[in-house]
């Protein structure tokens, strides 16, 4: 067995805990391809599944674990973090709050599955005071079924990734060139994702000396409080004056702010 497929079935299971364990730590890595082609090696090749899948449950733990523990030491503050260093900072911590605090820790069932809420949840659940049993227990779980669907999903398909497989055999060093720049293409797009989304956010912010001074001139703006109730518990400072106002309820009360005055939002 020569070229890529050699490499990946010599090296399978530690590419398996390496981009697990980097995917779920916060790099840009994609782990659930490297799972699929797991669970093809399984079927084509000399390789256990099962192994992959403890190995991927095991990185998936240890990772989420150190953001619980981060979570628990420092709360909401590891989350502001997160958002900085993510990829997706328009879904960091207000979207995937709101999920965490509606199912609780069942929740990190399907964390995996939903984007942005990966990362975040771990130290959302340190944050807001989760047992360390309860966290590993659901952790554990949602690690194994969405580890257990990525390697299923390569055993499912394994003839279509074979011919892949065959293709970029085929190519030899050249595959390992495609590859890298299919991950750098990935991370490119969600970088200007990102840059997108902070030049919006820049030209509607307003600065808290601004906020202050419109505050003591008396042009009275409406300042609501958008942030979630496990965020105010976590952390009870206000502005002063502020309406307490989450997002899903702003379009239930929209008939009842005003139209005459600035109207200023701050979340997480």
């Amino acid at each position: 067995m020569k070229g890529f497929v050699g490499y990946v079935a010599r090296h399978g299971l530690p590419l398996v805990f390496g981009t697990v364990l980097g995917e779920q730590l916060g790099l840009p890595i994609p782990a659930m391809p490297t799972l699929i082609v797991a669970g093809a090696l399984a079927v084509e090749r000399n390789f256990r599944a099962s192994h992959a899948l403890l190995l991927a449950v095991l990185a998936s733990v240890i990772a989420d674990m150190v953001w619980f523990l981060l979570g628990r030491r420092y709360g909401f503050r590891v989350l502001r973090t997160l958002c900085r260093i993510s990829l997706s900072p328009d879904s960091c911590v207000r979207q995937t709050t709101s999920f965490f605090e509606k199912w609780g820790m069942p929740s990190l069932l399907v964390a995996k599955f939903v984007p942005g809420f990966s990362t975040v949840a771990p130290p959302l659940a340190g944050a807001i005071g989760a047992s360390v049993f309860s966290f590993v227990l659901f952790d554990t779980g949602g690690a194994l079924i969405w580890a257990g669907a990525g390697i299923g999903a390569g055993m499912l398909f394994h003839r279509a990734i074979d011919r892949v497989f065959d293709f970029l055999s085929a190519m030899g060093g050249w595959a390992i060139v495609i590859v890298a720049l299919a991950l750098a293409l990935f991370i490119a797009w969600k970088w200007w994702q990102r840059r997108r989304f902070y030049a919006l956010l820049r030209m509607a912010r307003i600065s808290v000396d601004d906020l202050a001074r419109l505050i003591d001139s008396g042009e009275g703006p409406l300042v609501l409080d958008v942030r979630t109730p496990g965020a105010r518990r976590a952390d009870p400072r206000r502005i002063p004056g502020a309406r307490v106002l989450t997002f899903d309820e702003i379009p239930e009360h929209s008939g009842e702010l005003p139209l005459d005055r600035d109207l200023i939002l701050y979340c997480t």
